[in-house]
């Protein structure tokens, strides 16, 4: 008997889940995209048995040319794929506003797109990051509002969230433990059932509302914790000490494990679950517990690319350069190193902050090909994205990075200044060759006379 799996959502959750699924003998699976100028060209280069995502996935580009080739996995932007489904994935996007509060604009459509064409006896997963509440105030909701049916009895519902990383897309689904949440234990079985077929690891299973909590409750801890690591570094920066020296004698004990600092948190979970899980504790005008933790790593994270430009600028000044008229270049466009990924990047806090203080910003990136900030272009050639600029300025670690010829470079620059983000260089060895250095938590702001 053939399981017929459609995935709403190609992106970096979609496709490979989409792509693990398809290898498992016994299962068709249809990938769901919108065709739109943004997304939809993913259909046609995944239907060709390629990878859209740019970046080192290991194994990705493999497997897709594999499931493609067995005829098990197809794209499509035909929403009446669904009349057909057994089980559909939701792996749609769920950004929060300026005022932090959850946009779910994809999951209402694709739930009423679901509602309208969903069978009896499908069962339905959320994987998309939501706030506490909503598999079942929102999209339960709205399925049955538009479908008739009854959750628990006509289809099945759950939740389940991912633990992705670019780079290690393929790696994380397969061998990460797995948090199972239904609605009913039916549901939980179901997609236990399910993900046995592709996780290597133990599989929890809880209710729904554990299982939302779980996932916003891990990834705020983990912004918190980053958070302190940044404020300790603006910290040692004030008294001239270096934080990764610091680090390192603190984690010297094994039960330790203090995070490292750096120019930002960028990435699709880490900036907005943190206010996903306080937004589920909103009801009736009020907030039941309000967690100020969050509020605060957000505003100290959120900071993290400002203070970059603060060091660009103390940097330039150090060399007699006016930020007005310094051409300064972004290295790093990317959130995370070795991948393409763009969502809320620091690269575009820094870049709007060096624009807003008069410099002319310049792009580079190995793997960004496309980045809707501005209409500027990313530079792919270190040395010509280097050239007459007077500030590189580290945000992404991009392995590239570790091995730049920085004698070439210093020759093609205008001004021979480095601020860097990620402690990627050695500060003696940049000073000695006459770069004027700042890095985050290690050469903080100096007083220029």
């Amino acid at each position: 008997m053939v399981t017929k799996i459609v995935v709403i959502g190609l992106g970096y959750v979609g496709i490979p889940c989409a792509a693990l699924l398809a290898d498992v003998d016994g299962h068709d699976v249809t990938g769901l995209q919108r065709k739109s100028k943004r997304s939809g060209w993913k259909i046609d280069v995944l239907n060709s048995g390629k990878s859209p995502i740019e970046g080192i996935e290991p194994g990705l580009d493999e497997l897709i040319s594999k499931v493609v080739s067995k005829g098990t996995f197809r794209a499509t932007d035909d929403i009446n794929i669904l009349k057909e489904a057994d089980v559909i994935l939701i792996d749609v996007q769920t950004p929060t506003d300026s005022q932090n509060m959850p946009q779910y604009v994809s999951l209402r459509e694709v739930s009423k797109n679901i509602g309208q064409r969903i069978k009896k006896g499908a069962l339905v997963i959320v994987e998309s990051t939501v706030a506490p509440g909503t598999t079942q105030h929102v999209v339960q909701t709205i399925i049955e509002k538009e479908s008739g049916l009854k959750c628990g009895v006509d289809f099945d519902l759950a939740f389940s969230y991912e633990r992705v990383m670019p780079g290690k897309l393929l790696e994380f689904i397969v061998n990460m433990p797995r948090v199972v949440g239904g609605t009913t234990p039916e549901a939980t079985k179901r997609a236990m059932d399910l993900y046995s077929t592709i996780v290597k690891e133990k599989i929890y299973t809880t209710d729904t509302l554990s299982a939302e909590l779980s996932k916003t409750i891990e990834n705020a801890y983990r912004d918190v914790n980053i958070a302190f690591a940044n404020e300790m570094a603006l910290v040692s920066e004030s008294l001239g000490v270096n934080i990764y020296e610091i680090i390192e004698l603190i984690n010297a004990r094994h039960d330790r494990h203090m995070h490292m600092p750096g120019a930002g948190v960028g990435g699709h979970c880490l900036p907005k679950d943190p206010w996903l899980l306080r937004y589920g504790l909103y009801e009736y005008g009020t907030w039941k517990v309000e967690p100020e933790f969050i509020s605060i790593a957000r505003r100290v994270n959120n900071h993290m690319p400002v203070h970059m430009a603060d060091l660009v600028e103390n940097a330039l000044q150090a060399k007699g350069v006016s930020i007005q008229e310094a051409t300064v270049t972004v290295l790093g466009i990317a959130y995370l190193e070795d991948s393409d990924d763009t969502r809320n990047t620091p690269a575009a806090v820094l870049s709007a902050a060096l624009q807003s203080r008069g410099a002319t910003v310049r792009l580079h990136d190995p793997y960004v090909k496309k980045w809707e900030f501005g209409s500027q272009e990313v530079e792919t050639d270190i040395m010509a994205a280097a050239k007459d600029s007077d500030c590189l300025v580290l945000v992404t670690k991009h392995s590239e990075y570790f091995s730049l010829n920085l004698d070439d470079i210093q020759k093609v620059m205008r001004t021979p200044t480095i601020v860097d983000g990620r402690n990627v260089f050695d500060m003696k060895a940049l000073e000695d060759k006459g770069f004027e250095y700042r890095c985050v938590g290690k050469s903080g702001i100096k007083r220029i006379d």
